[in-house]
């Protein structure tokens, strides 16, 4: 069963994750800051991560995003750098800025704006996993 690390500190936007993920047949663990996110990483090796782009700081979830993906190779996270990362964001929707993955300025492999469309995230879930387990698990 693919382990998603769900990274957000709104205990109702991990409900409403974890729902519909768990119903798909995911395992959801979640963290509610970024230094916790950072330290579950190394516990659980999850398969797919969450990031709330917005949490405890207004820069939390960029920080975790390039500390996950230090190109160092003497960064604690070297091992878990492949992890996809699906960012969870409002700004699409409260700002006219726009941006997507950017490997140097912002490391992640997808967006999902909130609020969050279930069939969107599941799709969204369902191709990362899939994609870094180099098959198709549930979508």
């Amino acid at each position: 069963m693919p382990k998603i690390l769900v990274i957000e500190d709104d205990a109702d936007m991990v409900t409403a994750l974890r729902m519909p993920l768990e119903a798909t047949g995911y395992e959801v663990v979640a963290a509610a800051t970024g230094e916790e996110g950072l330290q579950k990483v190394k516990e659980e090796v999850p398969d797919l991560i969450i990031l709330d782009v917005m949490m405890e700081s207004t820069t939390a979830g960029f920080q975790v995003s390039l500390e996950l993906r230090s190109p160092a190779a003497d960064s604690e996270y070297a091992a878990y750098r492949n992890i996809p990362i699906l960012m969870l964001t409002a700004i699409h929707t409260t700002t006219s800025l726009r941006f997507g993955p950017d490997e140097a300025y912002l490391p992640v492999d997808d967006f999902v704006d909130k609020p969050v469309d279930p069939d969107v995230l599941l799709k969204k879930v369902g191709a990362l996993v899939g994609q870094a387990q180099g098959d198709d698990l549930p979508a």
